[in-house]
């Protein structure tokens, strides 16, 4: 069936009020986009990220009633540029891998959906870890994300104890796994990052053996000779006396989620303890990847 999509901008702060609008006025579905091409940090726990100027997209029945609900939204915000538009009637389910393509993290290590049309071609040669679109510090279409996994396959952690700190879809610890680890441990302080890690795992046949989830205040487990941690600066400039800790010496610890002008007052936090190579950058994202000296 055909749908019709009603989109406009607003501030973040009314995001939430816009979205319960949209609903009551039958929307099938509600999302948030950037209005303003502006980066988007990882969350803190607990939080939803969200852009200062945000783009609403509703989902819509063809039989909505377009005039009472232009009316709704034009009571709730006079001003608002409105665009109606109406979406043909497609394989919903198959059009988005149409536009999330496969990608190559060097070495012969891929990202791609469980379901994109190359996927077993792709499997033939490569290892490819199977993860379908969602948050995107979850998928390895964002900077820090992809420089992880960059890092990941130039330095494979064969037959290692990895440690993902921060795990949220688990990509990080699943991949580590898929290039040789033995065991990860994924650790995160949101429920759902655990249950969606363990989740992923599964779909790329592994099992609890391989990867155990935790929250931060469970964790008791070993030391690693790589620490994986795509965060954000400030919680990572907090956690720098117990990434130390679960780094053996010699370890790899990599720290991403910064931004580059952040690079050099993280790096301050963990100076006493460990190496640091040049930082890498990809857009306006860091990468600090530091061995443990002391």
């Amino acid at each position: 069936m055909s749908f019709i999509e009603i989109s406009f901008q607003v501030p973040e702060k009314i995001t939430s009020a816009c979205s319960d609008l949209l609903e009551k006025q039958g929307a099938l579905a509600v999302s948030y986009f950037d209005g303003a091409n502006e980066p988007l940090l990882e969350p803190k726990p607990g939080t939803t990220p969200l852009w200062n100027n945000v783009k609403v997209v509703g989902l819509f029945d063809p039989q909505t009633d377009l005039q009472s609900l232009r009316k709704s939204l034009f009571d709730f915000l006079p001003n608002i540029s409105l665009q109606v538009t109406t979406l043909p009637d497609q394989e919903w389910s198959r059009v988005w891998l149409l536009h999330f393509k496969p990608m190559n993290f060097g070495h012969g290590f891929w990202v791609a959906p469980h379901e994109h049309p190359d996927i077993d071609s792709l499997e033939k040669d490569n290892i490819v870890l199977k993860l379908d679109p969602g948050l995107a510090f979850g998928t390895g279409t964002h900077p820090t994300t992809a420089l992880c996994l960059q890092w990941l396959s130039s330095h494979p952690p064969r037959d290692q104890h990895v440690i993902d700190y921060g795990c949220g879809s688990g990509i990080l610890g699943i991949g580590a796994l898929l290039l040789g680890a033995t065991h990860v441990d994924a650790i995160d302080y949101d429920p759902q990052a655990l249950t969606s890690t363990k989740d992923n795992a599964l779909r790329n046949y592994l099992n609890d053996s391989q990867i155990a989830v935790f929250s931060p205040q469970d964790y008791v487990g070993q030391a690693s000779k790589t620490v994986l941690a795509n965060i954000l600066a400030e919680p990572l400039i907090e956690l720098a006396p117990r990434l130390r800790l679960l780094t053996k010496m010699g370890g790899h610890l990599v720290l991403s989620g910064l931004l580059t002008n952040q690079a050099e007052r993280v790096q301050a936090a963990y100076q006493n303890w460990f190496s640091f190579e040049p930082v890498k950058s990809h857009e306006e994202w860091a990468l600090l990847v530091g061995v443990r000296v002391a």
